[in-house]
């Protein structure tokens, strides 16, 4: 039997690498090692990004519904309590883009929970 050597495998990862590597900055997007590495660290931080993105957004919207909450002379967990008990379920980032989008009808939403207290 043949002896089968890994010369085409190890190219085809190596290339691999190299591509996933392509436009970082100097030895990093060329040679083997440091792409092998620069690779699996930026495949770290986009694991991690994924996580934050969902973090950074639910902050965002609080952020908007609270300014708009400010504007209508009430504060944000008041607000959300009394959506609650009015029995309205509307998810923040719906509730961000009415405060942003249509003032009147977040308005609207404001009294509602405000008689719900």
């Amino acid at each position: 039997m043949a002896r089968v050597k890994g010369a085409m495998m190890t190219r085809k990862r190596r290339k691999k690498v190299l591509k996933l590597a392509k436009g970082y900055f100097g030895g990093k997007s060329r040679l083997f090692r440091t792409a092998k590495e620069a690779v699996m660290k930026s495949g770290q931080y986009a694991y991690v990004g994924r996580k934050q993105k969902k973090r950074d957004f639910r902050r965002l919207w609080i952020t908007r519904i609270s300014a708009g909450c400010k504007q209508n002379g009430m504060n944000y967990s008041t607000f959300m309590n009394g959506l609650k008990k009015a029995g309205i379920t509307l998810n923040r980032k719906m509730l961000s883009e009415l405060a942003i989008h249509d003032p009147a009808a977040f308005t609207a939403l404001v009294e509602k929970a405000k008689a719900a207290l």
